[in-house]
């Protein structure tokens, strides 16, 4: 009975998407985070997203609000780690963040609108949506859909934050949107659970989900219903011959890329 509750409910809320609207996600390997690493290139940065061009491989990148309401290209909440500055990257405006230097390069902090115009539509992009507890998700999907607009080449959002996904869904449904999902740390109960109900809420177009959490029957569900099973981060041989054999695109960095 419960099965059955479960795969209404699914029918109900996760709508497959239409087939050539998201075909393209299944036909790409993504560099997470650009090609980083090599020659101490940093992550998220100009550089790693250029060598990622160079290979002809997609581009997965993590962007968060600035000061002043924009978008900009950063994966962590705290300078620290990347930079030789300190503090929240929302405490700063953009053209303030440009001018800090990531670790390792000549680069400053890129804008979203800035990789867009370096990828230029000749690389698919996945633009994850970062959020946290207290943070209100429309500013900044409001800047990345403000970004998007008039571009032409293959691009998708999405966020382990379910609001994301629902927000593109409501607000902006011409832009390809899906979740990002992590079942690590919960009982086998709990997991099931929580992770259908995040599904629910997000109603994706695509799921990326957690390489150490495949074979997954859920993942495998959705997948069966036509949406795009990509899944990161795929760091080795190991985890790309998982990847090859339970989803359709490895989001990958290190030995992980082909």
């Amino acid at each position: 009975m419960l099965y059955l509750l479960y795969a209404l409910l699914d029918a109900w809320l996760i709508r497959p998407p239409e087939a050539g609207r998201v075909a393209w996600l299944r036909e790409a390997d993504y560099a997470h985070r650009g090609l980083h690493g090599a020659d101490g290139v940093p992550e998220n940065s100009p550089a790693a997203f250029a060598r990622a061009i160079a290979e002809g491989l997609g581009i997965e990148c993590d962007v968060q609000r600035t000061s002043d309401g924009q978008a900009v290209v950063f994966h962590d909440f705290e300078l620290d780690r990347l930079t030789g500055e300190s503090g929240d990257v929302i405490d700063h405006s953009a053209a303030q963040l440009g001018r800090i230097v990531l670790s390792g390069t000549s680069d400053g902090i890129p804008t979203l609108q800035r990789l867009l115009q370096q990828v230029g539509g000749r690389v698919p992009l996945l633009i994850e949506v970062k959020s946290r507890k207290g943070l209100r998700v429309a500013p900044l999907c409001l800047a990345v859909r403000r970004v998007l607009e008039g571009y032409r080449g293959p691009v998708a959002v999405m966020s382990f934050d379910p609001r994301v996904s629902r927000w593109f869904a409501t607000h902006s449904h011409h832009v390809v949107h899906g979740l990002v999902v992590s079942e690590r740390d919960k009982s086998r109960f709990l997991r099931a659970l929580r992770t259908r109900m995040t599904l629910w809420v997000a109603r994706p177009e695509f799921v990326a989900w957690d390489v150490r959490d495949l074979p997954s029957k859920l993942a495998a569900k959705q997948r069966k219903r036509g949406l795009p099973l990509l899944t990161w981060t795929v760091r080795d041989d190991r985890l790309r011959q998982r990847a090859e054999r339970y989803a359709d695109a490895p989001i990958a960095e290190g030995e992980g890329i082909a």
